[in-house]
């Protein structure tokens, strides 16, 4: 791989413009195509195979009046007044006359007051689904009642989940990914160039993103997380590969072969990584949920189209640079002297000699860490999680206040037959069931279809749609309606199909993450050939994850500092972000295992003591390593600053995984665990080591090529 990477290195450098022509040329035919033919993101979750989801498509099908999206307009009079029919009966009007709106009920006539009578809940129903109404068909339900004085309206249900927006907070991780390239190199010109090949690979993985969205249905959240890690792994792939074209250059090698070996050696550890990362995403396909498979996926591109950027565009860049990319005392070949030794070199004997404390204090914090994970619960976020002040939240909030919580988390049970008399009796003998189940606040009037065939009952429960009182009354309740003779029975609803999503992924969980490990020890066996060192990456991945998700539930669920991140109501966690968070920080800590255990076995095999091949490889690679772990939290913290929640715990989990992952398990457990290993690290059964195929990420067969490549031109030479 290297030879190959080398190779291509080198022709990337000498014809630097021919390939940043290419670049440009594709970036801007991507951008076109985006603009043709982008289509609109989607919040619909959802999960084929569910029970709820049965019963929302055969809803559709039996009874298409009451399959589209709906709307909740609560209105509530001033303290210590009660509201009245003809006070309501504009705001009912103005509903009804709403384009694409089929139904506006009455709140008086379907019983939809507060037992105080100062609020009261208009239900609207559209003719189409959530994705299918347009923006000025929002825009016209939210300023109904906007002309009525004296009462309080807002505006609540399906129809107002507002579209995930990039803003300039993550601007901001930007920002601080610059700071940190200036600072690690020294050069404006090396930050700049590594800083804007990263953002041309992102655009152009983005542009390809959003030109298939008009074939593929993409969920809001999949252009944020391919935003998010593209410009991630963009920058810390060109960091490092940059770092090591530096090296050369200030060892007085010449700039195109450099560069070649930049691109051979650190190009081999950027495909190794981004493959794992690649595959660990595309990997969520195999859990079977659609909107899932289509977020790792639209992540993986982009992040293929970062590594493709690193190996070609980033040579190319680099020959535009020349000697540039080094400080300005380096260059000319003016060469540094030996120096004073970094702090790689001191942390690393630091490590080595206090290794079994070292080990201790990280196992035992970690684990700590990791203790709030048997209290974490998944749900998928409702309007209660919304930013306060926006409109979706006030009328939760205004909900709850006037009916209870429950009114935000209503279900839906859907009875269907093929008689209308049976239908019909197995409607009635279930709402007598559903009404007697613990948790169950009310059950509204059956509403049938105009054949009776399918009849539908409103269920109220007492408790919120995320609490866990309103799962066990959601799991309750099909307990006992699965007896019912004479027609199918089904729950769904918003609060169902989430509780159903959520079901589904916590199962799916267990044997994603046994996939990962497993994927994991078989790639690093491949390329370190050993037995040992795979599992000890496998064990650290496996403390990132565990103390990454405690850290996130004592915050996000608990409520522990809470505020410092602008969470104004704690609550479960996204029921996709443990199983997502898995794939994503297998692929990031495998990169730094990577660079810095390679250069240990570097080391180790070109005749170093196992000792001194830990310290070398962590007083080589830790100044790296730290810029691009800070370079990606930056980035990741960026998204912490959005209102949207999804978003919002999904960076703040990355942010903290990544820090915990490069600073506490592979920048001081690591090397530990290799100094108190030492020789048998390396080890690896005979049969198993004729079996593996040798992937060369170091480059090692690179450099016998090159070095007899250059004896051979030395004998010619002479010959001469």
């Amino acid at each position: 791989m290297a030879s190959v990477l080398y190779r291509l290195g080198r022709s990337s450098f000498r014809r630097r413009g021919r390939v940043l022509a290419v670049w440009l040329i594709l970036l801007a035919l991507l951008g076109g195509a985006a603009a043709a033919f982008m289509g609109p993101t989607t919040d619909n979750f959802t999960m084929p195979g569910t029970e709820s989801q049965r019963a929302l498509d055969s809803l559709r099908r039996q009874f298409p009046q009451a399959g589209g999206t709906t709307g909740t307009i609560v209105i509530a009079a001033s303290e210590g007044r009660k509201l009245d029919a003809p006070a309501v009966a504009p705001v009912v009007r103005e509903a009804a006359g709403v384009p694409g709106v089929i139904a506006a009920m009455d709140p008086f006539q379907v019983g939809a007051v507060s037992p105080d009578g100062r609020y009261a809940l208009v239900q609207v129903q559209f003719a189409t689904a959530a994705d299918d109404v347009t923006d000025a068909q929002r825009a016209a339900y939210e300023r109904v009642g906007s002309s009525v004085r004296g009462l309080r309206v807002e505006h609540g249900g399906e129809i107002m989940k507002a579209e995930v927006e990039i803003g300039s907070t993550e601007a901001l991780g930007v920002l601080v990914a610059a700071v940190v390239l200036v600072i690690t190199f020294g050069s404006l010109v090396a930050a700049g160039m590594t800083l804007l090949n990263a953002l041309i690979g992102v655009a152009a993985g983005m542009a390809g993103l959003f030109a298939l969205s008009g074939v593929v249905e993409l969920t809001a959240t999949a252009p944020i997380l391919a935003l998010m890690l593209g410009l991630a792994v963009g920058i810390d792939y060109s960091l490092f590969i940059t770092s090591r074209y530096r090296q050369y250059l200030a060892e007085g090698m010449e700039a195109e072969e450099a560069a070649g070996r930049a691109t051979g050696t650190a190009g081999s550890a950027v495909v190794f990584a981004g493959a794992t990362v690649v595959i660990a995403l595309a990997g969520l396909a195999v859990v079977g949920i659609p909107f899932l498979s289509v977020m790792g996926l639209a992540a993986a591109g982009t992040i293929a189209v970062a590594v493709l950027v690193a190996l070609t565009l980033l040579p190319a860049f680099l020959g535009f640079a020349g000697t540039r990319v080094l400080p300005r005392g380096q260059r000319g070949g003016r060469a540094s002297g030996p120096g004073r030794e970094g702090f790689g070199f001191r942390w690393g004997r630091t490590v080595t000699r206090l290794r079994v404390p070292v080990l201790l204090a990280g196992v035992l914090g970690l684990g700590a860490l990791a203790l709030p994970v048997q209290d974490m619960r998944l749900a998928l976020p409702d309007a209660g999680t919304a930013s306060s002040g926006s409109a979706a939240r006030e009328a939760y909030d205004l909900i709850g206040e006037g009916f209870g919580p429950g009114f935000n988390g209503r279900l839906i049970a859907v009875v269907s037959g093929d008689d209308a008399q049976a239908t019909g009796a197995a409607a009635k003998q279930a709402a007598q069931l559903i009404q007697g189940t613990p948790g169950v606040l009310a059950v509204s009037p059956p509403q049938a279809n105009q054949q009776g065939t399918t009849v539908l009952l409103t269920v109220i429960p007492k408790a919120g749609p995320t609490d866990a009182a309103t799962e066990e009354a959601v799991r309750s309740i099909r307990e006992r309606v699965a007896g019912v003779q004479g027609a199918d029975i089904a729950l769904s609803g918003v609060t169902a199909i989430g509780i159903d999503v959520s079901a589904k992924l916590a199962g799916a969980m267990p044997v994603y993450l046994l996939l990962v490990v497993g994927l994991s020890i078989l790639l690093l066996m491949l390329v370190f050939r050993s037995l040992l060192v795979p599992f000890k990456a496998a064990l650290g991945f496996l403390l990132t994850i565990g103390a990454t998700f405690g850290i996130t539930v004592a915050i996000f669920q608990q409520g522990h500092l809470a505020d410092l991140l602008g969470i104004d109501v704690p609550g479960p966690l996204v029921s996709f972000l443990p199983i997502l968070l898995i794939g994503i920080l297998f692929g990031l800590a495998m990169d730094y295992e990577v660079f810095l255990v390679s250069r240990m076995r570097e080391d180790f095999v070109h005749g170093d003591t196992a000792q001194q091949a830990t310290v070398n490889g962590m007083g080589h690679n830790a100044r790296v390593v730290t810029a691009a772990a800070l370079i990606m939290t930056a980035v990741f913290g960026g998204f912490v600053f959005m209102h949207d929640p999804i978003i919002k715990s999904m960076g703040f989990a990355l942010a903290v995984g990544v820090l915990i992952d490069a600073f506490v398990v592979r920048m001081a457990l690591v090397p530990a665990v290799m100094s108190l290993l030492g020789r048998e690290a390396w080890w690896l059964p005979r049969a198993l080591e004729r079996a593996l195929p040798d992937l060369d990420i170091e480059g090692e067969k690179l450099h016998r090529e090159l070095a007899a490549q250059r004896r051979e031109d030395h004998r010619g030479t002479v010959k001469v």
